[in-house]
């Protein structure tokens, strides 16, 4: 625990900051799976869309520092060669 007065407050600060990071890596996590489920449709305009909301909360997370930018490249590369194989 905490001694003193600056460190309890980082504490507070580090929970608050863990809480909101935890919220928008669940926000990528469903924006993927409804990407996923997009890919099974016909309709190439939804595929599209899916795509776009999962490179924009990526693109977020890495300008607020969330996720490192290589690893939003990997996945956002990996996520558009799946939607040409599904092609």
């Amino acid at each position: 625990m905490p001694q003193r007065k600056a460190a309890k407050k980082d504490l507070r600060k580090n929970l608050k900051r863990r809480e909101k990071n935890l919220q928008i890596k669940q926000q990528i996590k469903s924006a993927i799976k409804k990407f996923k489920k997009s890919i099974e449709s016909a309709d190439t305009k939804t595929r599209a869309e899916a795509l776009r909301q999962v490179y924009k909360i990526l693109d977020k997370s890495v300008s607020k520092k969330i996720l490192h930018a290589n690893k939003a490249a990997r996945k956002k590369s990996r996520l558009t060669k799946l939607l040409k194989s599904a092609k």
